[in-house]
Formats: structure tokens, sequence, C-alpha cells
């Protein structure tokens, strides 16, 4: 699978919400070659403050040459990248690790907790293309956080049902609480999100006998395989490595007790 080191143009900056920020960057190498599922690593400045890149899931690729990054303002790194501007050049390392396989399954299932909904609006484009049925459950804090998001899921041809912790915008309550009565209609799920998130939608789905893919999040140094600080508890084989093996992983290979 081919990898780029590439100095990308920033395009645009939006602000979606409060702290919720998307960039769109110029990646003729990088965009041709990204899957649903996969991550880039971003250098957030030219210099060695902070010195560690951070990684971004592709949000998704908006033209042949371009893919947009959506993220959450949390700390310095992405202080930095919100205050981009365009015409700005941020180096760029990717398409990284193992992305969404996407078959014959029809009807599926989306869910998406949070910022854990970046890479899945380039999977719904994608299955838009290959005229999947597709169902996307959205999760965050407040309504506000999902304005923009449902209507691009909607653009894709997606039904979406959201639910909002403060009761602010469709369900009041876990995202999760929407996957029961869905689940009986679905051939696969596919997930995205806080860890508590994934893990009961991986019971609900395991439950329903529905398979299901899960991305997976972590802090990263490289983003390669080389430091393998990206870890957590598999199953069978001992410890699976985030960067490489993943970020996507059949929700059936996580040891989610650990």
């Amino acid at each position: 699978m081919s990898e780029f080191q590439e100095n990308c143009t920033v395009v645009a900056v939006e602000q979606l919400a409060d702290t919720f920020y998307r960039l769109t960057l110029a990646a003729p190498q990088i965009a041709p070659a990204s899957h649903p599922g996969q991550f880039v690593m971003v250098a957030c400045s030219p210099g060695l403050n902070p010195l560690l890149r951070r990684p971004f899931s592709v949000h998704r690729r908006c033209d042949p040459d371009r893919i947009q990054l959506l993220f959450r303002v949390v700390g310095q790194g992405t202080e930095l990248l919100a205050a981009k501007k365009p015409g700005d050049v941020l180096n760029l390392i990717g398409p990284l690790g193992r992305g969404f396989t996407v078959d014959a399954a029809d009807p599926v299932c989306l869910i998406g907790g949070g910022i854990g909904i970046a890479p899945l609006l380039f999977l719904a484009e994608q299955l838009r293309m290959t005229r999947r049925a597709c169902t996307v459950l959205l999760g965050s804090r407040t309504a506000a956080e999902l304005y923009r998001l449902t209507a691009d899921f909607i653009e894709c041809g997606c039904e979406v049902e959201i639910a909002t912790d403060d009761g602010s915008a469709g369900y009041h309550g876990l995202v999760t609480d929407l996957l029961p009565r869905r689940l009986s209609a679905m051939k696969r799920c596919y997930a995205c999100g806080p860890k508590p998130m994934m893990a009961t939608t991986a019971l609900l789905c395991q439950a329903a006998r529905v398979p299901c893919q899960v991305s997976l999040e972590a802090h990263m140094a490289c983003g390669l395989g080389a430091c393998l600080g990206c870890t957590v508890h598999g199953v069978e084989n001992g410890y699976l490595h985030i960067c490489r093996q993943g970020p996507v992983l059949n929700a059936e290979e996580v040891a989610w007790n650990r």
C-alpha cells in the first residue's frame, strides 16, 4: 500500500461548531491513494513545537486531489491547525493503516460518536457509489456539533438518526440506544467513537450476529509501526497495533473488557 510524505496546501478552514473544525487540503499524492478508514500523520507546525505529528482520519476525499480532516480542538496541536489559513502548508504522511472493507452486504449501518464520526463520511460516500442502502446513527454532546455533518450524510443519500447528550436534538441519550431496533435489518455495521460506545456496539452486533468493523483511535508517536505505542488488547493475538493492524479491525478481534 502506497505511503507518501507530502507538503499539502490548506485550501479551506471551516469551523463547524464551537470546537469542531474541518480542514480541506490539496494532497495530489495522498488523496488518490486514500481509502475510507485510513489516516494521515500531520506535522502541526514547521518547527519542533510540538515535536510529534498528530494522527487524523481521512474525513473525506472531496476531489481527486483533495482531502478533508475533521478534528476537535483539544490541545496545542489542534489549536495550531484551527488557526491555519488558506495558502498555509502542512506536511502529511499517509495514507496509513488498514481501512474499512466494503463488500456486497446490503443494507449497512454506520454508527459514530463525537469526533469518531470523522472517517464515516468517506465511507458513506463510497457506499453511495456502490449503491448500498445505508443508515447512519450519529451521537454527540449537542446538536450544534452535528448540524453540518448530518447534512453531509443526508446528501450522500443516507437515512440519518441522531442522539445528543443534552437532548438539544434527536434522541436524548446515547447513540447506541438507537442501534438495537435497527440491527435486525442490517447485514453489516461500521463504528467509530469513544471506546465504551464501540464496546457496546460490538456486543449488540455479536448478539444479533451482525458483522461489525470498528475504527480505533489512539495516541501515536509515529503512525508507522516503529514506536509500538498505539496498542490495544486482542482476543487471541496479545496486543494489536492500531497503526498497522488497524485502525479498522473486526470487532471480535478486540478484547473490549481489558
